[in-house]
């Protein structure tokens, strides 16, 4: 019998959590004037972290570079230098950065108060879909105009 990976070894520290609220807080922060929550609304961000599982590792090296960059730990930093610490995080470590910009965006724009203040039915896409407007199709002409840019397949 093989042994299954203890689920408390995946999960973020108390410390990677008080980080990562901390990040995601300044990535949606909470708008009075939309009346939204921000990312680091308890219901999010309980999302977020149940939401992380494959990219766990990632989040992990993500938050220690913060932390890092932070030469201590952010959440102990001002808000200024907080966001400070997290652009160099951002321009220095996109990849990292897209880790936890994908998970934070996804739970957030799946959340039902996100989705009523853009007027849109909370509800998965399928099995009802959505109905796009139609747009100016004459915005694709340059990237027509320019022509193939690749090969066919066989």
């Amino acid at each position: 019998m093989t042994k299954s990976k203890d689920k408390s070894s995946a999960e973020l520290s108390p410390s990677e959590r008080k980080t990562l609220r901390c990040v995601v807080g300044h990535m949606i922060p909470l708008s009075q004037e939309f009346g939204v929550p921000g990312a680091d609304n308890p219901e999010i961000f309980a999302d977020i972290l149940q939401s992380i599982d494959r990219d766990r590792d990632a989040v992990g090296e993500a938050l220690r570079v913060i932390d890092a960059l932070a030469q201590g730990r952010l959440i102990d930093l001002p808000r200024p230098e907080q966001a400070r610490c997290l652009l160099d995080f951002r321009n220095g470590y996109r990849a990292l950065a897209s880790v936890i910009e994908s998970a934070a965006a996804r739970c957030y724009y799946r959340d039902e108060r996100v989705m009523a203040s853009i007027n849109m039915e909370a509800r998965p896409p399928f099995p009802k879909g959505y109905a796009v407007e139609q747009g100016d199709w004459s915005l694709l002409d340059p990237v027509r105009a320019r022509g193939r840019i690749f090969r066919d397949a066989n």
